[in-house]
């Protein structure tokens, strides 16, 4: 399979990137699960739409400083002006959108901003807020992957397996095939690179490569669906911590897993070594979610709610 779709739709003087598109997916959804989630629980539909607010810039600026920290410091500690801002200043000034995003920096960015949201806004424990918010973003992170899927980045090693797909984007840069064919228009350039026989041997250059991205997304959609179940079909959200705790495990251990497929992005594995920058810091989420699991399985001492002290108030 030769996978070589546009960057997006145009609508009128805008273009649309299917990249941004499943992002607007994945917070719309998400609000309509968490909106779900309130009406069961008796909540103000307000503090939804505080919810949602602070949770997309949590997820947008998070994400941004993970990949600025964990995966490409030494660039940006030259160029610190490009940390939040959509251009490119070297070699020379030009706009590239806002490229580099880590799920590990959005997921710390969401739950320190939860506790902020816990008590300011809901008045609820921080767990009760993390046991449900994660279900939203676990479906959330389905299209996240799709989005890279259509970027045709964050693409897997070279396999020769049936599931092995040509990147042909991932190859060829968009100044390669306007280079190689003369074509100005870059979507009729690559076209022309999979379609004209005269350009057979840039295509067959084009290694089959694990679609890693939908390996991942895959893997999601059990995590959504294990989590949903949790939630609706029994009492485990009346323990606090429970579904957090089974969201770190079950997200990052199918991160960890898919990183055994993927191409190295760099980052601290240059210097940790054994496992991937991605494994390196799923690893604590793991480990972090056993410990609520354990925790929320296991009844607290009786005598640790001495002088009125309120469980629900610990977290």
């Amino acid at each position: 399979m030769i996978w070589n779709p546009s960057e997006g739709f145009e609508l009128g003087p805008l273009t649309i990137r299917f990249y941004s598109l499943m992002f607007v997916v994945a917070f719309g959804i998400g609000w309509y699960i968490m909106k779900r989630i309130f009406i069961k629980e008796g909540e103000s539909l307000e503090k939804l739409d505080t919810l949602f607010i602070w949770t997309v810039l949590a997820t947008l600026v998070g994400a941004r400083l993970g990949h600025v920290f964990f995966y490409d410091w030494e660039y940006f500690r030259n160029n610190p002006m490009e940390i939040l801002l959509p251009f490119k200043f070297q070699p020379e000034f030009h706009f590239t959108g806002f490229q580099g995003l880590a799920s590990h920096g959005a997921a710390i960015s969401i739950i320190i901003v939860m506790y902020f949201y816990s008590k300011k806004v809901i008045k609820r424990p921080l767990l009760w807020v993390l046991d449900r918010i994660v279900i939203p973003v676990a479906c959330g992170a389905i299209f996240v992957r799709l989005g890279n899927f259509f970027n045709s980045e964050i693409v897997g090693n070279v396999t020769t397996s049936e599931f092995g797909i040509k990147f042909l984007r991932d190859k060829y840069t968009p100044s390669d095939v306007i280079s190689i064919t003369g074509i100005n228009d870059i979507n009729s350039a690559y076209s022309a690179v999979i379609t004209d026989p005269k350009y057979a041997t840039f295509l067959e250059q084009v290694p089959l490569k694990h679609p890693a991205q939908l390996y991942e997304a895959f893997g999601y959609i059990f995590v959504f669906i294990i989590l949903w179940l949790l939630y609706w079909k029994t009492n485990y959200k009346e323990k606090h911590g429970l579904i957090f705790g089974f969201f770190l495990v079950l997200l990052w251990s199918v991160r960890f897993a898919v990183e055994n497929v993927k191409e190295s992005q760099g980052g601290i594995e240059e210097s940790l070594g054994l496992f991937s920058t991605g494994q390196w810091l799923s690893i604590p989420f793991i480990l972090v979610g056993i410990v609520f699991i354990f925790l929320a399985e296991k009844p607290l001492p009786k005598d640790l709610f001495d002088n009125d002290v309120n469980p629900d108030m610990l977290f």
